[in-house]
């Protein structure tokens, strides 16, 4: 079974700021592209930030375009997205997901994927 763990979750307020990462011991992250994605109750699981193998480039949605940054941590094999101003439409289970050697157009859909993590609770509340 593969271990691929996400962290970072909770509850914060509007406008605060939060830190998701995902990590494995199981493989090297960086040969993989990464992408997370989120899933509010009731709708349907969205595309919000890629990053591809070999970091040959970043991606945002639309809805967390300049409020979110997506890195790698190469010595600690981990992918963290970022997010600043965080809004109540923001809340959602969070996933992070990773594929072989995916780039472009190939990170933004979910079937590209082949590990999932568990998902992690972002709350956004006053």
């Amino acid at each position: 079974q593969v271990q691929f763990l996400e962290s970072g979750g909770g509850l914060v307020q509007p406008g605060g700021s939060l830190t998701l990462s995902c990590s494995t011991s199981r493989f090297t992250l960086y040969y993989y592209g990464v992408g997370w994605f989120r899933q509010a109750p009731g709708k349907e699981r969205e595309g919000v930030s890629w990053i591809s193998a070999s970091n040959l480039g970043t991606y945002y949605s639309d809805s967390v375009k300049d409020r979110a940054t997506i890195s790698r941590d190469d010595a600690n094999n981990t992918v963290t997205l970022q997010m600043n101003s965080l809004k109540l439409e923001d809340t959602a289970v969070y996933y992070c997901a990773a594929g072989w050697g995916l780039y472009g157009g190939n990170l933004k859909s979910s079937a590209s994927y082949t590990y999932w993590g568990q998902g992690t609770q972002v709350t956004v509340s006053s």
